[in-house]
C-alpha cells in the first residue's frame, strides 16, 4: 500500500504521518528527515540543498524525485510506505506515478489535511527544536519547562531557518502556487480523501484512518 499526505507546512503532516504509519504497519518516509539528513552530510548537494530550505523556496524537482526514489528502492520498502511532504509539484507525482508504474504498482490514498491559513501561521510561528536531540517545541501548545532549553536532554533550542515568520509567510506562497494544484491533480483520478486538520492529535489521527480505511 501506498499512501500520500498532502497538506500545507504546518498541517500536521509528519505527526500524523509517524502515528499512521505505524498503525498501518507501514515505513514513514519523510521528505524532510532525508533532506536533513543530507544537509548533515556537508556536501556540495547538500549546500546546494541548505540554500533552497532557508529562503522557503521548493528543492528543484529533479533532486528530491532522486533522493525519494533512492529511498523507495530500500528492501523495508516492499510492503509499501507512507509519503510525507513528496509529491509537492505536479512534475514529482507525475515521476512518481512513472516510477511505481514501472513496478507494477499505484498510489492507494491520497490524504489532504486541511487547516486554516491563520491557524498555520499560528503553528509553524511558535515552533522550536533542540540542537541536540532534535525534540521538537512549541511556545503556546508545548513549552519547555525552561525557557531555551530541552526538557529531553538540555540542549539549546532554536528555530529553524524555515519557521521564522517571514519565511513562514513565504512558504505558504509557495505551497499554494505548487502544490495545492495536487489535490486537483489527485482528485481527479479518485485517489483523494479531505480529512479536517484541526483539532486534537488522536482526533485527527482517527478521521484520517478511518478516511484510509474507507477506500
Amino acid at each position: 500500500m501506498y499512501i500520500i499526505f498532502l497538506g500545507a507546512p504546518g498541517a500536521g503532516k509528519g505527526t500524523q504521518a509517524a502515528n499512521v504509519a505505524k498503525e498501518l504497519a507501514l515505513v514513514h518516509v519523510s521528505s524532510g528527515d532525508l533532506f536533513r539528513a543530507t544537509l548533515a552530510q556537508g556536501t556540495e548537494f547538500a549546500q546546494k540543498v541548505k540554500s533552497y530550505m532557508e529562503k522557503g523556496m521548493l528543492v528543484p524537482d529533479e533532486l528530491t524525485v532522486k533522493m525519494v526514489l533512492d529511498r523507495l528502492s530500500a528492501p523495508d520498502i516492499k510492503a509499501g510506505a507512507l509519503l510525507d511532504g513528496f509529491p509537492r509539484t505536479l512534475a514529482q507525482a507525475e515521476a512518481l506515478d512513472k516510477a511505481l508504474a514501472r513496478e507494477g504498482k499505484g498510489i492507494d490514498k491520497v490524504v489532504y489535511i486541511k487547516v486554516a491559513d491563520d491557524e498555520l501561521v499560528r503553528r509553524l510561528g511558535g515552533r522550536w527544536i533542540c540542537r541536540k536531540c532534535q525534540m521538537p517545541y512549541h511556545e503556546v501548545e508545548s513549552p519547555p519547562r525552561v525557557k531555551g532549553k530541552c526538557d529531553k536532554c538540555g540542549g539549546e533550542l532554536y528555530q529553524r531557518a524555515d519557521d521564522t515568520p517571514e519565511t513562514v509567510k513565504k512558504r505558504l506562497e509557495v505551497y499554494a502556487k505548487e502544490t495545492r494544484p495536487l489535490i486537483s491533480y489527485y482528485a481527479a483520478k479518485g485517489k483523494l480523501a479531505e480529512v479536517d486538520g484541526e483539532g486534537g492529535v488522536a482526533a485527527v489521527s482517527g478521521r484520517i484512518i478511518a478516511a484510509i480505511k474507507q477506500s
